[in-house]
Formats: C-alpha cells, structure tokens, sequence
C-alpha cells in the first residue's frame, strides 16, 4: 500500500494534536452553553454524536476518546458517490444502516463527517436531524477542501483546511481500500488511472 502513495498531506502526529485540540474547543462549547449532563439517562440535555458512516468512523473513534461528556452514538449513513474518485456526481441518500431515533428534542448534538467537498451530504445531514427538533446542533469535520461549496457549508469545527485534491487515509477510502492508512495521503496518478481505463 505505501507504494501507491504520492504525497503525505498529514501526518498522523498532525492528525493527533489537532483532533485532540478540537475536542477540547468541543468541550470548552458546551461548556459555555450550560450543557446539563443529567444524573438519569433520559437524553435530556445529553449529547449525541452522528458520525456520517463510513468515513468518518476512524476520525470519531479518536474523538470521543477525548471528550469526557456522558454522550450517545446515533450512525447515519448517506449513499452518494459511486466508489470511484467523484465527488460531484450523484444525488445523495440516508441510507439503510441510519439508527437515528425519531426526536432529538432536548439534545445537543454533533454531527460529524470525514470531508467536506461539494457540501451535498452535509447539507442533506444538518436538514435531517433539524427536522428533529434537537436543543442544539454543531457539525465537525476532518478536513474540508478549497471549493467554493464547501466554503459555502457552515461548519463549526474544521480539523484540516486542504488543497481541492483527492485523498485517501484515515478513513477515506478510494474504491474500498486505503481507510487503514493512518495519514492523509494522495495517491500516485497511475493508480487511479489503472483502475478508470
């Protein structure tokens, strides 16, 4: 696999501090914004993080690891690409493996995706869990790409500005594969040509 990279955009001592600097921001936040942490766990003032499935679940294994909040995971996952390195086409879709309870009334919640690149999912996301009523409602990305779209996406929390290439690493796959790589990397141009031609 490490034959195939082209560049090391960031590295995993890169990835570690500032995921960690993040959750502290998380933290700090909340903090501010007179979260009650209840001693019952009736979901009431708790938060919920919705990671969107499957890129980001490498990002937000290390995350909560850092959050010290009586928290809950709610998966989502979106259909929208076609596995190859498009970002652009496609219409995206909740897919079957969302677990997302029918209200959020009372909830802060915390959404959280590996990419922002056309902003499509991450717009379908927000609008679906407002339609739930939680008390508040923050997003959290990894990285997020120099496109006009995703700029135009709010986000609360960005880990990494990047250039707009196509990456793989740490949960970001191409086709499948490379979400074990513990940076973010390009890949050489002859691999992605192989596999289109």
């Amino acid at each position: 696999m490490r034959d195939e990279i082209d560049q090391v955009l960031i590295s995993r001592t890169q990835i570690a501090d500032r995921v960690a600097a993040v959750a502290d921001r998380i933290v700090a936040d909340l903090s501010t914004s007179a979260v009650t942490i209840p001693a019952i766990g009736n979901g009431v003032g708790e938060l919920t993080l919705v990671p969107i499935l499957t890129g980001s679940i490498i990002f937000v294994a290390d995350l909560i690891r850092h959050l010290p909040l009586r928290m809950q995971l709610n998966m989502i996952s979106v259909n929208s690409y076609p596995g190859t390195r498009t970002t652009t086409t496609g219409t995206p879709q909740i897919g079957e493996l969302t677990n997302l309870p029918d209200s959020l009334v009372g909830r802060h919640v915390l959404v959280i995706d590996d990419i922002l690149d056309s902003g499509k999912t991450m717009r379908l996301v927000i609008d679906q869990l407002r339609s739930r009523h939680p008390e508040s409602l923050r997003s959290a990305v990894l990285l997020r790409k120099d496109r006009p779209q995703a700029a135009a996406v709010p986000i609360d929390y960005v880990c990494f500005d990047i250039p707009d290439e196509f990456v793989v690493g740490y949960g970001l796959d191409y086709n499948g594969y490379y979400r074990n790589h513990p940076e973010i990397v390009t890949l050489l141009p002859h691999i992605i040509e192989e596999d289109v031609t």
